[in-house]
């Protein structure tokens, strides 16, 4: 058994009620771990439930709430979990560079899943600083622009298996589901679902009000200026964000799910979901997606929009039990926490054999080595 801190961002509780990847994961991670016998502490907002734990770092999510000055709700985490350090045997944190000063200076070891894209010029001189932080990527695509940082593995994100119902039939329509942003291609998504003649369901958030930030002012632009005046188009239906049971319904009666990003994703949890769903997936060949989606069995992966409108019609050429089995034996909590207990193995420097116990599917990370070499692929 081991001593365990998750350290989540305080910005939405642990599971989030509708939108929220991170900490999605985080609530997969935290749980599976509890239900192998781990003694799990999980450092998160106080609205946050869960079978392990829960130090209460704010008193609920910050997000949408109060944004002013985000440091304060990281600094409030990190003082909380750090001032506990001597009581784990490991940290595992999701807070991506914000915990590399305390991890470099904790008694007790600390691995860090990296959520965000690392393509940005301006990470590069502080990932060589930290050169002695274990880090851990959620596909192998994410590691290339920082490929000499010290990796201890790939494990990829899991999805909530059971939540996500196989539905063998699925429907007729398409579903877009994600933030809306340029990047996550809403604006594409709608034209390509009115070229190729298919309704088109939207799942998904407007851009906060907060437009002092940069980041949120592009994507308020951009749903004020390209996206709303599509909303307004034939076959197009918007409905909001969704939460977990409405978003699993909403997949599983789906012909496919259109995602034609336009940036390096780490990682598109949407995918993994549809997937557990049945439904196929239609997306552009950008990030994480050709580690995702295999081309021609559980999805179709094109380099233009002309691409993705020609794969609505040879959906149905594809296997939806085939989906399904493959988030089952890729994506799910237990795979997920096989790889992770093998990179606490490795940092702890103790056997993997050691950590690792029976998960829901009765296999072991060990027994999975030929179907699942790119999820936990360790240091050469």
């Amino acid at each position: 058994m081991l001593r365990i801190a998750q350290l989540a961002p305080p910005f939405m509780p642990v599971p989030p009620t509708k939108y929220g990847g991170t900490e999605r994961v985080v609530s997969l991670v935290t749980e599976e771990l509890v239900r192998r016998g781990h003694a799990v502490t999980l450092f998160a907002s106080g609205d946050s439930r869960t079978a392990a734990e829960l130090v209460p770092v704010v008193p609920a999510g910050l997000w949408g709430r109060d944004m002013s000055n985000p440091y304060v709700g990281i600094a409030l985490a990190l003082g909380a979990c750090y001032g506990r350090a001597r009581e784990f045997d490991v940290i595992h944190a999701h807070l991506d560079i914000s915990a590399f000063p305390a991890a470099r200076l904790a008694p007790t070891p600390t691995v860090h899943t990296l959520h965000g894209r690392l393509d940005l010029p301006a990470l590069r001189p502080l990932y060589a600083a930290y050169r002695d932080m274990a880090l851990i990527s959620i596909s192998n695509n994410q590691r290339r622009p920082l490929s000499w940082a010290s990796w201890i593995g790939t494990v990829y994100n899991g999805v909530d298996i059971d939540e996500l119902r196989y539905d063998p039939r699925g429907g007729r329509y398409l579903v877009f589901l994600g933030r809306i942003s340029p990047e996550k291609g809403l604006a594409r998504a709608i034209r390509i679902a009115r070229q190729a003649g298919a309704e088109l369901v939207i799942a998904a958030r407007e851009p906060l009000p907060y437009v002092q930030d940069p980041a949120v002012r592009q994507d308020r632009d951009y749903y004020e200026a390209e996206v709303k005046p599509l909303l307004r188009e034939p076959g197009i239906h918007y409905i909001g964000e969704v939460d977990g049971p409405t978003k699993a319904e909403l997949l599983g009666g789906a012909l496919a799910l259109l995602n034609p990003i336009d940036w390096e994703e780490p990682f598109g949890l949407n995918m993994a979901e549809a997937l557990a769903c049945g439904t196929p997936v239609l997306a552009t060949r950008r990030g994480s997606v050709p580690e995702i989606v295999e081309h021609g069995v559980t999805g179709w992966i094109g380099d233009i929009d002309a691409d993705l409108v020609a794969a609505v019609e040879r959906v149905d050429e594809l296997d939806r039990a085939r989906c399904r089995r493959t988030a089952v034996e890729r994506f799910s909590s237990a795979a997920m926490v096989d790889g992770y207990l093998a990179a606490y193995a490795a940092v702890l420097g103790t056997g993997a054999e050691e950590l690792l116990q029976p998960s829901a599917n009765g296999h072991r990370a060990d027994e999975r080595e030929a179907s699942l070499a790119s999820e936990v692929s360790w240091r050469h």
